[in-house]
């Protein structure tokens, strides 16, 4: 069911508080820092490689003791990493290292990209994907509405191969609503190696004109339907109002 006025967005995406993991492709980034810019107290990082993203947050710490540095801090968001790797990215934490962290009460809400697409517009995680910390309150698997009409091929997909497998279509076929919403759904795609007792919050990412929005409304119905599926929000992290509808 639709909820005619959508919440802010921390409260639709189930964000407020609590330890929160992104995973998926089309707009795990741009979700993550709309987040830490709508929250009072909020730590961003990572447990996958992350381009850099200093000027998301107030300050990037590169730590090896993240809880210690969080006591210390005084500015928020906050960003957490272990190590820059490249001029262009840092490394990401262990799961375990991100769960001592939101167990330590240090700070309201723990924001983690969990998962890698490399700016594609929808993913199946590969066998080691995606990097989800035991202890998470809620995951936000995102998909971009945008992904529908696009060839199933790697310019759009992340490994296209695997969702070739969940939504028995070929490489190269047409990208309908109802394949992203398998992916959404399903045990192989956006549900993969989430925790039974974790909020699950599908995210349709980048609804930024009526085209995209008819698109949405059918998956949304579809994902929406799922047990597993907490709720559904379509959001354009464009617009001063991200989130344009949520379905429960």
């Amino acid at each position: 069911m639709e909820t005619p006025d959508p919440p802010p967005l921390p409260d639709a995406l189930a964000a407020r508080s609590g330890l929160v993991a992104v995973v998926g492709a089309g707009g795990k980034k741009t979700t993550l820092y709309a987040l830490a810019s709508r929250l009072d107290r909020a730590i961003l990082t990572a447990t996958v490689r992350i381009p850099i993203f200093d000027r998301q947050v107030t300050k990037v710490f590169v730590t090896d003791d993240p809880v210690a540095t969080v006591r210390e801090a005084s500015a928020w968001p906050l960003g957490l990493v272990p190590e820059r790797e490249r001029e262009d990215r840092y490394l990401g934490y262990e799961p375990e290292a991100v769960d001592a962290l939101a167990g330590a009460d240090v700070t309201e809400s723990v924001l983690v990209k969990a998962d890698g697409a490399r700016t594609r517009l929808l993913k199946a995680p590969d066998e080691h994907e995606p990097q989800i910390p035991s202890t998470v309150d809620t995951v936000l698997p995102v998909a971009s509405v945008q992904a529908v009409g696009k060839p199933l091929i790697d310019e759009y997909v992340h490994r296209p191969e695997r969702v070739s497998a969940i939504t028995d279509r070929s490489v190269g076929d047409e990208i309908r609503p109802r394949d992203v919403a398998r992916v959404l759904t399903s045990e192989a795609g956006g549900l993969k190696g989430v925790p039974e007792a974790a909020t699950v919050v599908a995210v349709l990412n980048m609804v930024d004109d009526a085209e995209d929005l008819d698109s949405a409304r059918e998956i949304a119905e579809r994902v929406v339907a799922e047990p597993r599926i907490d709720a559904v929000a379509l959001t354009s992290m464009i617009a001063e109002k991200p989130v344009q509808e949520l379905y429960r």
